[in-house]
């Protein structure tokens, strides 16, 4: 396998615990870069919480943001954009008032839509480094100003309850948890496997040349789309299992480890 690009999730897999980027992370990229090897970011995060993580370490690459949903050249150029529908957006906001403590937030190409700023939307926002604006979901709808993405922040046995019940209610939905206490919502098409296409064909790449490494539930379609798709060390074991090679956690320097390992650096 001739490996030509390199996609990595961020939050679990590309980050440490504390949100910071290893030194020896840093260098697994830029020596990728400087080897004329493609290296991505893909996650759930919309850019303005995609762009201050490659500023910090000085790489100009492009993202895959909303899981597939926004992907954006190194030039910020969009490659492409996909939204939730009209109706169902107005449907799925309809349908979260049903639950009980949960913080909705409405993603829209590089904005970020809250009704109201509660602690856990605080914690996204010093957690991301993004800003989170006060706006009205209604109104935003009425501007057709449609969302990338709804993200629900809830507790675990919430958060698994409300992937299942909306998951069998709304069939034109990706509705996944990227973790324990976050749960996506998309249009159906939407998936880091589909944002990974568009940038295979931007480049002219086969899927035979992308490696690609993920830690969680998301990642599941792009660890299984890929050439070699590589699971962390501190994955579920559903996740390690569909994965074609494990390598050590996002604690121990998991993806330089790899690389290495693999004779990539």
């Amino acid at each position: 396998m001739e490996v030509k690009i390199v996609f990595s999730d961020i939050d679990g897999t590309f980050l440490t615990e504390n949100k910071t980027v290893s030194e020896k992370t840093e260098l697994a990229v830029k020596t990728l870069l400087e080897k004329n090897i493609k290296f991505i970011l893909v996650s759930a995060r919309m850019p303005e919480a995609i762009y201050p993580i490659t500023e910090k370490i000085g790489v100009n690459i492009p993202i895959i943001s909303y899981s597939g949903g926004l992907v954006l050249t190194e030039e910020e150029k969009i490659l492409h954009d996909k939204k939730i529908s009209f109706d169902a957006t107005k449907k799925t906001l309809l349908e979260l008032k049903k639950y009980l403590d949960i913080s909705i937030n409405y993603y829209s190409g590089r904005n970020w839509f809250v009704e109201k700023i509660d602690a856990r939307v605080q914690r996204e926002m010093e957690i991301t480094s993004a800003t989170a604006e006060l706006a009205n979901f209604s109104e935003l709808l009425v501007k057709n100003i449609l969302p990338n993405k709804i993200l629900i922040m809830t507790e675990p046995e919430i958060c698994a309850k409300m992937e299942i019940e909306l998951g069998e209610k709304f069939s034109e939905l990706n509705v996944v948890r990227s973790s324990k206490t976050l749960l996506e919502i998309m249009d159906r098409e939407v998936s880091k496997a589909e944002g990974i296409k568009i940038l295979l064909k931007h480049f002219n790449f086969s899927v035979e040349n992308a490696l690609a490494f993920g830690d969680n539930y998301n990642d599941v379609e792009m660890l299984k789309f890929v050439g070699c798709g590589v699971a962390m060390g501190n994955a579920p074991d559903d996740v390690k299992k569909i994965a074609d090679k494990i390598t050590t956690s996002n604690e121990d320097d998991g993806i330089y480890n790899f690389l290495a390992k693999e004779k990539l650096l």
